[in-house]
């Protein structure tokens, strides 16, 4: 009987995959892939809200958080080209690898840090650069990496899966966080996320993925594969509306995370543990369009989710700006995540699955310039907006930006298709 478990667990997934939200399941190293990335993304968003609410402890300060916000982002804006090439001329499994053996060296010297009372805020802020150095390089070739487990069939779907396990662990992991702080010190979130990096470390060893040879003209300078990811994008004027789009989004849109410490102890009053269930709410709602995505990305057209998401995080946003209850808010963080999600893993698929083999991981760096460097750009200018006009204001003007900035790019799409369609 033992002899035939593998057989029959194997027969069990391949019967779970037949439901259209799990197809991907089907694919042995994407279960591995799947489920090693639960464990690390609890223990990320762990760490996510320790490190706000350290900020924010030792400085009480909205420019800091943004600061510290910029820091951990501005990497990407110059790195993610250099990581996406890499990611072409390489073993992409031996680069996150690597990646993810320097995330866990980061977050356990970081704890051993605030253990030993040796913390200060520019110690955080040179951990927050170094790690936007490591994630410069690990998200570009852990995005690129999926279609190598699962192929271009369920390419959306596991992008879709992905997310949904990204917002869960946005659940958990700053409820555990909150309380983790509350009951033994904001230290063990660190500790704890170093451990979970063991998970993904693990998997990815077990894994007997076959990654294609790298690319022949991988092997250019950062100027030439700059210029050939930017001219590739050029080339479709459906993804540079994508790309505009989400670099509005996250400059001015996803930036009012940095500043939810303030709103947890200023504005609701409902401190720590009120942040983590910020954080949660934010998380439930990613998670339910994260499924969404999944299940539909098949039948749904992309450009539908991409701009029914900034509709309902634009309006979500504005009124968690405005809400003075925390129940409101957090009910309208529930619509920011949705439409957060619905947005960015369509965008992410759209990419991934229009770029060619041996350009993948150059676009998804690019891609990353935008999605990534473009964050702390947002972070800064919105902890320095909310030092002299408030957060609520802040965070509200940036969704205002975010949907009239959908309104207009759709508007010249749709131009754009009419002119076309009448010139066939």
């Amino acid at each position: 009987m033992p002899s035939h478990l593998p057989d029959n667990i194997d027969a069990l997934w391949q019967r779970i995959a037949t439901v259209p939200t799990f197809r991907s399941m089907r694919h042995y190293n994407y279960r591995l892939f799947f489920f090693g990335q639960i464990f690390s993304l609890i223990g990320t968003w762990m760490q996510s809200i320790a490190m706000s609410w350290l900020v924010y402890q030792l400085t009480y300060s909205s420019v800091w958080l943004g600061t510290i916000g910029f820091l951990t982002s501005i990497p990407s804006l110059f790195l993610s080209i250099f990581a996406g090439t890499l990611a072409d001329r390489m073993s992409k499994r031996k680069l996150i690898m690597i990646m993810q053996m320097a995330a866990l060296v980061q977050a356990l010297a970081l704890g051993f840090l605030v253990f030993t009372n040796l913390v200060t805020i520019s110690v955080v802020a040179v951990f927050a650069l170094t790690l936007g150095v490591i994630n410069s390089f690990d998200i570009p070739s852990r995005q690129s990496f999926i279609i190598d487990l699962v192929g271009k069939q369920d390419l959306a779907n596991a992008i879709g899966l992905n997310s949904a396990t990204f917002n869960a662990a946005r659940i958990v992991g700053p409820a555990i966080g909150g309380l983790v702080i509350g009951v033994i010190g904001v230290g063990w979130c660190f500790t704890l996320n170093a451990l979970s990096f063991v998970a993904v470390l693990v998997a990815l060893v077990k894994m007997t993925v076959v990654e294609p040879p790298p690319a022949i003209e991988a092997r250019s300078s950062m100027a030439d594969a700059l210029k050939v990811s930017i001219a590739y994008i050029r080339s479709d004027a459906s993804l540079t509306a994508l790309m505009i789009l989400v670099a509005v989004v996250t400059t001015f849109g996803w930036s009012y995370s940095v500043l939810l410490p303030i709103f947890a102890d200023k504005e609701l009053h409902i401190g720590a543990a009120g942040l983590g269930r910020l954080y949660m709410a934010t998380g439930i709602g990613a998670f339910i369009s994260a499924i969404t995505v999944a299940s539909a990305s098949h039948r749904i057209p992309p450009r539908r989710f991409i701009y029914v998401g900034i509709a309902i995080f634009s309006f979500s946003i504005i009124g968690f700006g405005i809400s003075t209850s925390p129940a409101l808010s957090m009910l309208c963080l529930v619509g920011v995540g949705m439409g957060l999600v619905a947005c960015f893993a369509t965008a992410n698929a759209t990419m991934q699955g229009n770029a060619p083999d041996a350009l993948r991981g150059r676009v998804m760096g690019l891609y990353s310039v935008v999605f990534q460097g473009m964050m702390p750009i947002g972070s800064l200018l919105s902890g320095i907006v909310a030092h002299g006009i408030g957060v609520r204001w802040t965070v509200s003007i940036g969704g205002i930006i975010c949907g009239t900035t959908a309104i207009i790019v759709s508007g010249i799409r749709k131009r754009q298709r009419n002119t076309a369609d009448a010139h066939e």
